[in-house]
């Protein structure tokens, strides 16, 4: 009688919106964070220049580079998500 409506027949799809959904919040965390020590990198490499030791300043130049990696990475696990949810535009 509910064999029909079950949501056996629809658990796989459940668990790729679930996946889905982890990925579109996993990229949402990853660009935020990525986004806010790429500002403070630069805010240390360029604006306060003067109060940070050099050895700080090496570190803020290449985590700059790490995090801006990061962050596409960040936008490319939310576009898959969105791809996967069926939008069109990202």
């Amino acid at each position: 009688m509910y064999s029909q409506f079950s949501i056996a027949n629809h658990l796989p799809e459940v668990k790729h919106a679930l996946h889905f959904q982890k990925c579109l919040v996993l990229g949402n965390y990853m660009m935020l964070l990525s986004f806010i020590i790429i500002a403070c990198c630069i805010a240390i490499t360029f604006a306060l220049d003067d109060y940070a030791a050099m050895s700080l300043q090496i570190f803020a130049h290449i985590a700059t580079i790490i995090f801006a990696a990061a962050l596409k990475l960040g936008y490319v696990l939310r576009c898959i998500a969105l791809h996967g949810f069926g939008e069109k535009d990202f």
